[in-house]
């Protein structure tokens, strides 16, 4: 029986993650639709199909699924025409968040994202409830390890030369921040220079944090668990703070 409940466990857990790479899959050929669909086909005249491929490639992303999507936004091949929705709303204790969602069907999107909130201690909120808690910028991450002999204060001065708006300096990586219409330039005069990128994206960082603990806390990890698992969802961005134990959760 012990055998067996190790191998129920592994069978288990290799689906769950099977489940979970198979969204990633979907959210990044989603992306990669939405950005050929509004700007063309040719990555090297669409700046953010170009991200989305990028992104996907770091993903393991397969080609094939790469170019099926780019395929059926620009007409090779019959699909489905894809929206991008923002909702905004309250976790437990007042917890923002933002959910960024693809999807095809409007009213399945907003009623699995509504009873997700009610389901685990949250409510859905109007536009404009919480967005104005975020601020959108750029974010180029560079791991020191993969170059640690780089003078912080030239690739500083080299950044902000750029369009970057300020670069923090982390034991294991420098973070660099840009104003959104300046993320693609910083990233393209970084990469001249022989820069690799762990994480390259525009996205929300919150003005304010909201610290929970206990019970809200773990309420939250479930909320935001249970939002990242809806197959329309892309991005959940929150202002959560909460002990290393429960962060590592999500």
């Amino acid at each position: 029986m012990a055998g067996h409940s190790k191998w129920a466990n592994i069978k288990h857990r290799k689906g769950a993650q099977d489940k979970k790479r198979g969204k990633v899959f979907m959210q990044l050929a989603k992306e990669i639709y939405v950005a050929a669909k509004q700007g063309g086909g040719d990555p090297e005249m669409n700046a953010h199909l170009r991200k989305a491929i990028d992104k996907a490639k770091a993903n393991n992303v397969p080609n094939d699924n790469i170019d099926r999507a780019v395929a059926k936004a620009t007409g090779s091949l019959e699909g489905v025409n894809y929206e991008e929705l923002t909702y905004e709303g309250y976790g437990p204790a007042g917890v923002a968040i933002l959910v960024e969602t693809l999807t095809d069907n409007k009213n399945r999107t907003v009623g699995e994202v509504r009873t997700a909130f009610n389901k685990n201690g949250g409510n859905l909120g109007e536009s404009g409830s919480v967005a104005f808690m975020f601020d959108r910028k750029g974010y180029l991450v560079i791991d020191r390890e993969e170059y640690p002999d780089v003078d912080e204060e030239e690739l500083m001065l080299e950044a902000v030369e750029a369009g970057a708006d300020e670069m923090e300096t982390n034991e294991d990586s420098f973070e660099i921040y840009t104003d959104p219409q300046s993320f693609q330039e910083v990233r393209e005069a970084l990469e001249a220079s022989d820069y690799n990128f762990a994480t390259a994206e525009v996205t929300f960082f919150p003005q304010t944090r909201t610290h929970l603990e206990g019970a809200d806390a773990e309420k939250m990890v479930k909320l935001i668990n249970a939002l990242e698992d809806l197959e329309d969802v892309q991005e959940v961005y929150h202002n959560l703070e909460a002990d290393d134990e429960i962060m590592e959760q999500l």
